[in-house]
């Protein structure tokens, strides 16, 4: 791959519109990032109908901006990457008609990216590491262990079989009344809490393998809510940070000890985190005593390419386009698109549709 060669990548999967320029060289000129929280604000979570609309109206500004930050032209550039999927399938479709649209404006080549992907090799982008590699993608709509022994080449160790970590924070937020998205909201209240405090269940650490559940965590927290109102009349400020830090606590076990086992069946000199709940400080930290523990070279990239941007499309359209792929104009958006195809499909779905 050239080091000069731009690359231009757009996301749209969820409730980010972003867009940027990354260079074959992994130099990222540009990354524009317009976010929807305050559209879904009010309405506890992401409307599929809301973000879609969204992205389309702001799609081609977010190029723009992303061009005139890098002082490019659509001339400069060598290949135009878009999430093809999975993600909202409203949000995609978008994302994919405006890629075509300029991939065919300005006779550029085009190449469809898998969202998962893009998290996946974002430690290529960032650290320039090579093959194999450990990644532990967890985010709102996605947790699973995956083997990275190429850009195209991904063995799906484990996963959730029903909510990923993300959705569980959401959901536990909107229990406790906090802002969101629920995971910053959530870390931010566990700060002043014990959690040690609410004895919250560990799921499936009692059963060998990889696969995670997350769903019975945040019953649990529903119910021990209910019972603190119940026997209070209400739910104080410290009951709130309490059970934040307990289930923040929790999931950082579970990942943690399964990041443990994972390691342990497939020895890699690097263990890597990506997706918007590797920006958990807590989570963070349990990864890296693991790594730690194992010999392994802990990695987790800058916090604004943990979560969503076009950075991270660019470079694995970069990935594709140096083994020789090029999509047409039939590119098609898709909800689901698991990395693994060899894979059974995961049992359970989630805000963006069943894990793959």
């Amino acid at each position: 791959m050239d080091d000069n060669q731009i690359f231009l990548g757009i996301e749209s999967s969820c409730d980010d519109t972003a867009a940027a320029l990354v260079t074959g060289g992994r130099r990222i000129l540009a990354s524009v990032v317009s976010s929807q929280t305050a559209l879904h604000a009010d309405f506890g979570g992401v409307v599929p109908e809301i973000a879609a609309r969204a992205h389309a109206e702001r799609l081609d500004l977010v190029v723009e901006q992303a061009l005139a930050q890098a002082g490019v032209r659509l001339s400069d550039i060598t290949a135009v990457a878009v999430t093809a999927g999975p993600g909202l399938i409203g949000g995609v479709m978008a994302g994919v008609m405006c890629a075509k649209g300029i991939a065919a404006g300005a006779g550029l080549p085009l190449i469809g990216v898998n969202h998962l992907a893009g998290h996946a090799l974002t430690p290529r982008l960032t650290d320039g590491i090579g093959f194999p590699y450990l990644m532990l993608l967890v985010s709102g709509g996605h947790c699973q262990f995956l083997r990275v022994d190429g850009p195209e080449d991904f063995t799906r160790l484990g996963g959730t079989i029903d909510d990923a970590p993300g959705e569980a924070f959401d959901k536990l937020a909107k229990l406790l009344a906090l802002p969101q998205p629920g995971g910053p909201s959530v870390e931010a209240e566990a700060v002043n809490g014990d959690p040690d405090r609410f004895a919250l269940p560990r799921p499936l650490l009692d059963r060998p393998g990889c696969d995670m559940s997350f769903s019975g965590l945040k019953t649990a927290a529903l119910r021990l809510r209910d019972q603190l109102i119940a026997e209070q009349g209400g739910l104080r400020q410290q009951d709130r940070a309490d059970l934040c830090a307990a289930f923040q606590q929790a999931v950082a076990e579970v990942l943690a000890e399964k990041s443990r086992r994972a390691l342990a069946a497939h020895p890699v000199p690097v263990l890597a985190v990506a997706g918007g709940v590797a920006a958990n400080r807590t989570i963070r930290a349990a990864l890296e005593r693991v790594a730690q523990d194992a010999g392994t070279r802990f990695l987790a990239p800058p916090l604004a390419l943990c979560t969503d941007n076009g950075a991270m499309i660019a470079w694995a359209g970069a990935e594709r386009f140096r083994l020789g792929h090029r999509d047409g104009m039939d590119l098609a958006a898709r909800p689901r698109w698991p990395l693994d195809r060899s894979a059974a499909p995961m049992l359970g779905g989630g805000k963006k549709g069943a894990k793959a």
